[in-house]
């Protein structure tokens, strides 16, 4: 719901400010804030006072197209902005999360989005949600699933053949819901079956070759046979076979080192460090300190003897024929070579690519199989398809004599008594939706063929045939605001009254704002704004402001008054507003 719209510097208006409680008078106005909420809302104002331009405000706000004629004279630009008010998962609220906007917390079960459209002076625009610049194309789609705006040349809902069958369908209920899931999951798994088959027939030459360089792949690997980190230890391998001479020369060297002897005297580091630590032994009992270093010294003893027993076991390994293994080495880095050069850069990778092409040929070579299990799909998912179909085919038909009866006799009590809504159902090509081609057409006038909405009626009928379509639909399928702009065009007396009598009735599923220039219209609202407007100056200096004010009882009965006879103090006209709201309050209070 749109709990608060703001307009400032639009056409005549220039700023205003409207509490929720009594109206202020022209003096306290500041700034254009009119506080809407759930029920019926009616705008009066005398001619040219700008009372269209809350409905321009609304269509601002659900990116309508604007133009630099819109702001008013001397200023800048204009500025429109609302808050809504609605529970977080609200389809509105879902769409400008994902243009970016940020909601904010209104209570349990509630959250709030502003709302905000600038049109400059040049003709250039800004949009926002949420606090995030969005472009207007995004305002507008959320604006679609907040506001339906029936104006005199504008009727932006179910216009479309898509909105028209999705209004048919919800009017259906969960008949039809529960019929057009199985046609749309049979529709589903038919095309992936007939794509995947017309992929094996179409591809079949592609696959076939696919195939065959795999499975010579796999046995090359196979042949090979490598296995993991292989790569990495042949070429340690290698490296120490190559250089096997070198290694053996500084190895014996070390072991020299460490435990050769000379006649006469000890000069290998073992020895030498055994003689250290035996003059440390003789003396370390008078000093503690000494004998840790006695201490270390022995330990290095060990160390060094591990050592060089290491390095003479590792001469010994080094006594193999070490030119016939080197050989064997590189042949088999040869081999592991050639598969890293066509398969994958390490052997690891090769194994992996190997493990996936082994599942991707096993498909392949399923591929005669797997088309005769499809051919058998496709034709039983085709009869299932069709069955399905004329299942959801004759619902809707069914729904929609309902609709048309329903909307015919709304537009019956709105002086449309000849008028008729012909909804067509007709067969077409499958597809997502169903495999029916749903068109609203009017005939407004007995002997005239039925032809779309908005190609065969005035705007004032159209706007009327608009309000029986959403009275019926409602209950269904709202949106949570309507906007109806002079829904009682040409219209007067007793079905001025009716056209009052359903748009209150709508107003007790959601949110109505109404432009009339008819009592019997505004009569029946909960809330009831005036715009008028003032006159400053005169000749090509003056200028002209319009105030917007919320109407308390006694100055809704004068307004009615004026909208009656024209003149706010007659009698007469004051006591028919009266019963006319004592009317209106009476029809309101009798039950649903």
């Amino acid at each position: 719901m749109i709990e608060s719209l703001r307009i400032r510097s639009l056409g005549v208006i220039d700023e205003a400010e409207l509490p929720l409680g009594a109206p202020h008078s022209a003096a306290d106005i500041q700034d254009a804030s009119l506080p809407l909420g759930p029920g019926y809302t009616v705008v009066t104002g005398e001619t040219g006072a700008g009372k269209t331009m809350v409905v321009t405000a609304l269509g601002l706000l659900t990116g309508r197209r604007a133009d630099a004629g819109i702001v008013r004279r001397g200023q800048d630009k204009a500025v429109v902005e609302a808050t809504i008010i609605d529970s977080p998962d609200a389809p509105a609220f879902r769409e400008a999360a994902e243009a970016g906007a940020e909601l904010d917390d209104d209570g349990p079960g509630r959250a709030a989005l502003y709302l905000s459209r600038t049109v400059s002076a040049e003709g250039r625009g800004r949009a926002h949600a949420g606090g995030r610049s969005i472009p207007v194309g995004a305002l507008g789609r959320i604006g679609d699933k907040l506001v339906a705006v029936h104006g005199q040349s504008d009727q932006l809902r179910l216009r479309g053949t898509g909105e028209q069958r999705a209004a048919l369908d919800a009017f259906g209920g969960e008949d039809v819901a529960a019929a057009l899931a199985k046609y749309v999951a049979s529709f589903e798994a038919l095309n992936a079956a007939t794509a995947e088959l017309a992929d094996i027939h179409e591809r079949g030459r592609e696959r076939a070759l696919e195939a065959e360089t795999l499975q010579s792949a796999l046995e090359e690997i196979d042949r090979v046979d490598p296995q993991p980190g292989e790569d990495d230890e042949l070429t340690a391998r290698s490296l120490r076979l190559t250089h096997v001479e070198e290694l053996r020369g500084g190895a014996a060297s070390a072991h020299a080192a460490l435990v050769s002897e000379e006649i006469g005297e000890a000069v290998d580091a073992v020895s030498l460090v055994d003689a250290a630590k035996r003059a440390l032994e003789a003396v370390d009992a008078d000093d503690p300190a000494l004998a840790e270093q006695t201490a270390r010294l022995r330990e290095l003893g060990y160390i060094l003897s591990d050592v060089a027993t290491e390095l003479a076991s590792y001469m010994q390994s080094l006594d193999a024929d070490a030119p016939a293994e080197l050989a064997a080495v590189e042949d088999r880095r040869a081999d592991l070579a050639g598969l890293q050069r066509r398969y994958a850069p390490s052997i690891d990778e090769v194994l992996e690519w190997a493990a996936q092409a082994r599942v991707r040929l096993s498909g392949l070579q399923d591929d005669p199989a797997r088309a005769e299990e499809l051919t058998a799909a496709v034709a039983r998912l085709q009869a299932e398809l069709e069955e399905h179909s004329q299942a959801l085919h004759a619902l809707r038909v069914e729904a929609a004599q309902r609709l048309s009866t329903r909307v015919d006799q709304e537009l019956h009590a709105l002086a449309m008594p000849q008028a008729r809504l012909s909804i067509q159902v007709e067969a077409a090509a499958p597809a997502t939706h169903g495999a029916d081609e749903i068109n609203f057409l009017l005939a407004p006038h007995p002997g005239s063929d039925p032809r779309p909405l908005g190609k065969g009626a005035s705007g004032g009928e159209l706007s009327r045939v608009m309000l029986a379509l959403e009275v019926v639909l409602a209950e269904v399928d709202p949106v949570p605001t309507f906007v109806f702009d002079e829904v009682d065009s040409g219209v007067g007396g007793e079905a001025a009254v009716e056209i009052g009598r359903r748009l209150a009735r709508l107003a007790r599923h959601v949110q109505v704002v109404v432009v009339t220039h008819l009592p019997q219209v505004a009569a029946f609202a909960d809330r009831h704004l005036n715009v008028t407007k003032t006159a400053h100056g005169e000749g090509s200096s003056g200028f002209t402001t319009s105030d917007v004010v919320t109407l308390d009882t006694e100055g809704r009965i004068t307004e009615l008054a004026r909208m009656l006879a024209g003149q706010a103090d007659s009698e007469a006209a004051r006591a028919h507003a009266k019963e006319l709201l004592e009317d209106a309050a009476a029809e309101a209070a009798r039950p649903s």
